[in-house]
C-alpha cells in the first residue's frame, strides 16, 4: 500500500509541476487560455498574479518530491504538503472553480488516506 501511496504522491507532485507551467509560462498562450477559460485581455491583466500562483504550486510539488526522496523519514513532510494542497483545493473550489476540488483536494485526500492506512 505504501508503494501505491508513493505513486499517487508522485503523480500529485507532477500535476503541480504541470500547473506551475500552465500558470507561469502558458497563462496567456492558447493552452493556458483554454485551461483556465480566460480571454486574452483578462490573461494579460492577471499574468503576474498567475505566475505567483504557479510558483506556489511549484513549492507544493517540491515539498512532495522532498518527502518522497526521504522515504519513511519524509512521511510527515508528505502529509504536511498534501494537507496544504487539500486545503488550497477547498479554498479554490469555494472561490474560483468547483473543478479544483476534484483536481487538487480529491487526489491529495486519497493519498492521505493511503498514507494513514500504512502507519
Amino acid at each position: 500500500m505504501i508503494l501505491t501511496a508513493n505513486i499517487l504522491i508522485l503523480l500529485i507532485a507532477l500535476l503541480h509541476i504541470y500547473i506551475l507551467v500552465l500558470e507561469m509560462f502558458l497563462w496567456d498562450k492558447p493552452t493556458g487560455l483554454r485551461a483556465f477559460r480566460q480571454t486574452p485581455e483578462k490573461a494579460a491583466a492577471t499574468k503576474v498574479l498567475a505566475a505567483n500562483q504557479g510558483l506556489y504550486n511549484g513549492f507544493l510539488a517540491a515539498g512532495l518530491f522532498w518527502g518522497l526522496l526521504l522515504g519513511d523519514a519524509g512521511r510527515a513532510i508528505c502529509i504536511f504538503f498534501l494537507v496544504c494542497i487539500a486545503i488550497a483545493g477547498i479554498f479554490g473550489a469555494a472561490t474560483a472553480a468547483h473543478k479544483i476540488l476534484f483536481i487538487q483536494t480529491l487526489p491529495a485526500s486519497a493519498a492521505l488516506i493511503l498514507i494513514f492506512f500504512t502507519l
